[in-house]
């Protein structure tokens, strides 16, 4: 698998990662692993704190829409 983003822009790098939002394939430099918030799957989205504080790898774009939703 390769780095979506990565390729995006023309290159070719594979993927060491997958974002837990949508499944984007990642490259190290695309990918971003902290304490996110949870989505408890329903609607309208409502996002709780990670209360064991696990870190997890996202991608750059649901990093910062699940900064911002909270």
């Amino acid at each position: 698998m390769k780095c979506y983003m990565c390729a995006k822009m023309g290159k070719d790098t594979d993927a060491v990662a997958i974002c837990i939002v949508c499944g984007m394939g990642l490259c190290k430099d695309h990918s971003i692993r902290e304490e996110v918030p949870i989505w408890e799957g329903g609607y309208p989205v409502r996002l709780k704190p990670d209360i064991d504080r696990i870190k997890r790898i996202v991608c750059q774009p649901c990093h910062e829409a699940l900064k911002e939703n909270l």
